[in-house]
Order: C-alpha cells, then structure tokens, then sequence
C-alpha cells in the first residue's frame, strides 16, 4: 500500500469564548459537520474536511493516488491554461517542483498535512507557479497551524479530464534531467518498493485498481464515490444474496475509509492477470448499481451483513 501515517495538525481559527447571539452552543452546528456547535465551528479550531477532493475530477482517483497507488501521474489544468504533471509521490516526499523545462510537477503524498488536504496540496501549487523555471519550490510549513493557501478547487480547470496513469516505476522523477549516479542510486531503492499496479480499464470501472502485493494474493482496490451509508447498505444486499464476491477463489476482505470515501477491497488469486478482472468486475458494477438502486428497509440477514462489513473497515484518515 502506498499510504503511510502521517502526522496532522489542526488548522487554528480565531478562539471563541462564547456563541454568537442566537446560536445554541449545543445545537448541531449549521456546517452540517454533525457535531454540536461548541464542539464545531464555536470550538476555536476549523473542523476537518471530511472529503477534501468534493468537486474536482476524478475524486475517487484522486484518493487512491493519496492513499494506495504507489507510483502514477496524470496531467492537470489550471484555471489560467497552464499544464501541470500530478504524481502520486515526489523524491522525500516533496511537495512540489519545477524542471528547468518550465514544467511542475505537484506531489499528492507528501509528509505532513493539515485536516484539509486540497489546501495543503493548493498551497504547493500556488507557489510552484510563483517559482522560476529549475528553482526550488518553497510553499512554506505545510500543515501548519494558520496556513491559508488556496484549495485545489480554486485553482484547477474543474473542466479538464483527469485521467490517470500508472507507472511501474518512479522513472518520471528524472524524465528531462541528467541525473547523477546518488540520483539513480535513490531511484533504485524507490523502485524496489513498487507493488504491481494496474488501473482497470472499463465503462464504470473508475478507480480500481488491482495490485499484487507477493506471490501468494493479489488485491482488487475499489474507491467508491456513493456516500457511505448508501454504498454500505447496498454492499449488505449483495452480501446477504451472496453476490458480493468477484469469481472463484475470491474473498471480500473489507473496505478502507479515506478522505470520506469508502474503499472495497477483495482478495484474487494471484496468477490470474490483472485484466481478466475487467468482466468480474463490470459485472458487480451493475449488481452493485442495481442494489443502490432499492429504497426498501434492510431485511434482518441484510443488517447483520451490514455489521458485519462494518466490522472490517479500516479508516486510513
């Protein structure tokens, strides 16, 4: 997995000793967060983003990109026309370059970040494209307290496809550059902790994608973007029916919670290709549409199917 923990720190808003006049301080706070207000928005600190890559393109990929695919890229567009390369993870983690060529390269994996990821990330972007062409990027204490740099909503063509590109290797971090052998040396050791990875490809197959950690398993990684409580009770469905599962010899193992999105994972033999889980998959694809289409209560066998899914979640972040 390309995730790793990360330390956080919670952004500092101005403190408030007392509610503003008229608001319960006990009462649901109106962001919707679902905490009481005192404990929101009247507790001094901004709440925590609960998906911070609502709106953009590809908000699914954007978390495994963050959280489970080791080494990928995709091209981004600001909202003034210039091209910008996304990976899923820059040399030490850095958050941001810029080639000699002109070109930035944005990191979405980087050591420290605050309880708003698209602003940590928006942050780096904005100053590479302040930097000069082949100078280092410099976008301050990320994650620090009273950071308030820009979102990545606020600054990327949300017109622009995001289409995503898995590599088998870290070889981009030196595409246009002569390096020098302590940088090849770097890449290799990067490069020895590269799972298989492969995106399938296929209408309604978003963001899954299939990786073989060893020789004896393999793994189906699937970030969903319905919210959470729909896609469980749907899932239960198909549990309780019996439809879960992806084939033969396949086991649902349970789900990632990341970045408010819930990601199912299943085990698969290990020496059946990547791509010859496209038809399993489109096929619960449309089992999994169907279940989320039905309004009916859960049955009882569908509710302990629910907790028992809820039993094997893992939440990332």
């Amino acid at each position: 997995m390309a995730s790793r923990k990360r330390p956080t720190t919670r952004t500092a808003a101005p403190q408030t000793t007392t509610a503003p006049e008229g608001i319960n301080p006990k009462a649901p706070c109106s962001c919707g967060s679902g905490r009481r207000y005192k404990h929101c928005h009247g507790s001094g600190y901004a709440p925590p983003v609960t998906r911070p890559f609502e709106g953009l393109p590809g908000e699914a990929d954007w978390v495994a990109l963050r959280e489970l695919v080791p080494a990928a890229t995709a091209t981004l567009r600001t909202t003034e026309g210039r091209e910008v390369t996304l990976a899923s993870v820059l040399p030490g983690g850095t958050p941001a370059l810029v080639r000699a060529s002109g070109e930035i390269v944005l990191g979405v994996q980087m050591q420290t970040s605050s309880d708003d990821v698209s602003r940590d990330i928006g942050t780096a972007l904005a100053a590479a494209l302040d930097a000069p062409a082949g100078a280092p990027v410099d976008p301050g204490p990320i994650g620090a307290a009273g950071s308030a740099g820009p979102r990545l909503q606020e600054l990327l063509d949300l017109s622009a496809p995001f289409e995503v590109t898995v590599r088998d290797d870290f070889g981009f971090w030196l595409e246009g550059t002569e390096p020098s052998q302590a940088a090849l040396a770097g890449l290799e050791h990067a490069n020895e902790a590269v799972l298989p990875t492969v995106r399938l490809a296929g209408e309604g197959l978003e963001a899954a994608y299939w990786v073989r950690p060893g020789d004896e398993r393999a793994h189906l990684r699937w970030v969903r973007p319905e919210p959470e409580e729909k896609l469980l009770d749907a899932l239960a469905r198909l549990s309780a029916s019996g439809q879960i599962l992806l084939g033969e010899g396949t086991r649902y193992a349970g789900a990632f919670r990341a970045l408010g999105l819930v990601v199912p994972v299943w085990d698969l033999p290990a020496d059946v290709a990547a791509e010859d889980w496209t038809g399993p998959a489109t096929e619960f694809q449309t089992r999994l549409e169907q279940a989320l289409a039905v309004t009916e209560p859960l049955t009882g066998d569908e509710r302990r199917a629910r907790a028992g899914l809820i039993s094997r979640q893992v939440t990332l972040r």
